[in-house]
Parts: structure tokens; sequence; C-alpha cells
């Protein structure tokens, strides 16, 4: 239904040719930031309700706990927070200070820009279950390995001074809903989180279809020819400086791909981008010194690089 009202607007009120570069991005364009807003708004307003029911209590205590299967859960607490890396960050401190190990405090604020309810929605979107549910498993193993080599690493020395006289007074507060409350708290998550990033889907999408219209195959092809089994790293490092939302980076990593990029280098690219960033850099220093910040980004870094070139040498398969 929705893309026959986008073919009867764009090419029957606007009367644009379907055939022309102008009419294909301008489709591209209205189509999928109309489909992206509204799998956004609905499936956040879900996801919203099922959190309520979550036990804050028993989540601290589950992370506080030692051992991988706290950095599991950590990374799967972060997958259906609906944040970005530096939206990430109070909470992660919140956890710092409530005396939870250092590593799954790690694991949290990894996997949490990752894969949350509006990436997913992205990814189910632009590149289908079979990749979306490999990225979300990938992402919760980048989330988990991190963590744990992060945190048998002691690195608790490099937190500054305040965080770690801090480290054993928080406490997270239980929260009651009725129904109708569970049901409100989704909702407005939903227009909270789609008022924050609806701006980036637009760009996101407008410049895919830019890209996806107006750059040749070609020229995107020959770009990875020249940088060959190197793309993967490359594509890391120059995501790596960048800040966005991955309301913005999905419509551009699977133009991309579409254009010949290989899957593991446009999803490399993408990762960086969410889980990586300068801004995240100068708020994580708020609670850790340069040195743990360096190395934090190091090894995610170099966790995504390694699932990059997994997607790439999966990617015949899932297609």
């Amino acid at each position: 239904m929705l893309l026959k009202f986008c073919d009867w607007l764009v090419y029957g009120v606007l009367g644009l040719n379907p055939d022309s570069h102008f009419g294909g991005a301008v489709h591209f364009f209205i189509y999928d930031s109309v489909k992206i807003i509204l799998l956004l708004f609905f499936l956040i307003l879900i996801i919203g309700f099922i959190r309520t029911y979550l036990p804050q209590r028993k989540i601290k205590n589950w992370m506080g706990k030692k051992g991988i299967s706290a950095n599991f859960f950590a990374s799967l607490f972060g997958a259906v927070t609906p944040f970005c890396s530096c939206s990430s960050i109070p909470l992660f401190l919140g956890f710092l200070e409530a005396g939870i190990p250092l590593g799954v405090t790690f694991s949290f604020l990894i996997a949490s820009p990752l894969i949350n309810e509006y990436l997913v929605v992205l990814m189910l979107g632009f590149f289908g279950y079979k990749i979306t549910i490999l990225y979300i498993f990938s992402g919760l193993f980048i989330g988990v390995i991190s963590g744990v080599i992060l945190g048998r690493m002691k690195l608790d020395k490099y937190l500054v001074s305040d965080i770690i006289d801090k480290r054993n007074n928080a406490d997270i507060k239980e929260e009651s809903y009725s129904f109708y409350g569970r049901i409100k708290y989704g909702y407005q998550e939903s227009i909270a989180v789609v008022r924050k990033i609806w701006l980036w889907v637009i760009i996101g999408v407008g410049i895919g279809a830019i890209i996806h219209n107006y750059v040749p195959q070609e020229a995107i092809q020959s770009i990875i020819v020249k940088t060959g089994i190197f793309s993967v790293p490359i594509a890391v490092v120059l995501g790596v400086p960048m800040y966005g939302s991955c309301a913005a980076i999905v419509p551009i990593a699977v133009v991309l791909f579409q254009k010949g990029i290989p899957l593991g280098t446009a999803l490399a690219f993408m990762m960086a981008i969410a889980a990586l960033s300068l801004p995240e850099a100068i708020m994580l220093r708020r609670a850790m010194k340069i040195g743990l910040i360096g190395i934090f980004f190091g090894i995610t870094s170099g966790a995504i690089i390694i699932t990059g070139y997994l997607f790439n040498f999966l990617q015949h398969a899932l297609f």
C-alpha cells in the first residue's frame, strides 16, 4: 500500500519520470523515509512496553556477577536500550558508580549502540532478516568478547578518582506501572526517540537516494579494488572519527553495498560510526583516563574488523 501511494505521489501527482535519476531518487527518498519512521515508531512502542517488565534491581545484581554470563547479560540489556554511543554513557557511568565490574559495563557500552530496536528495524527494512539476525548475534559477540578482554586486563586504575569513590554508592530505583502506564511509557519513549532521530533518518535516506541513483557503480567498485583486502580496516578507520545515528548510517551503508562494496566492509563502516566516535571519547574522559579510552577504542575496533571480514566471507551464503 505504501509503495503504491509513493508511486501515485511521485509519478502521478508530481509527474516525475520513473526512468530518470531524479524521479528514482525522489521515490527512494519518500518511500524509505516513511517506511522507516513508521517501523521505528511501532517497534519502539512495543519494546518500551516490554521493557517496563524488566526488574531493574535484578538487572543490577545480574550485571554485578562475575564471569562471562554477566558480560552476556550486559550486552543483552544494551541491545534493548535505544541509545547511540553518546546516549549510553550516562547509564554506563551509573553502572560504574554502582560497583559493577568494568568489563561488564563495557559490554553494555559497546552493545547498546550496535544493537537497538531502531537499528534492527532499519536493517530489516534494508538488508532482510538473514543479515539482521546474523548482525544481532555478531553485535552481542563483540560486546561480550570485548568486555571480557577489557575486564581481564585489570584497568580499574585508569578510572578517575571521583568515579572510584562512588563505585559502591549508587542504586537503581524500582518503578511500578499499571497496564495503561506501560503502554503510555512505550508511547512516550517511541515519540521521544522518533523526535530525536527523524532528521537523521531523512538525512541518511536522502544521501542514500543520491548515491543510489547518481553514483556510478563502477566508481564505487574501483575504490574497493584499490583497497582490496584492507577495505574493512580502512572502513573502520574512516568511521571512528565520524559521529551519527544509525538511522542516518544504515541507509548509506546499504546503498554502498548495492553499489559493489562488500557486505562486511559496509557493515564495519556502520558499526564503527555507531559504537565509536570522537564525541563519545570526549564524554568518556569524564570517567576514565586517556589510556583506557585508547584501549577501549582499539579492542572494539579490532572486534569490528574481525566481524567485517566474517561478513565478507559469508556474503555469498547470505544471498
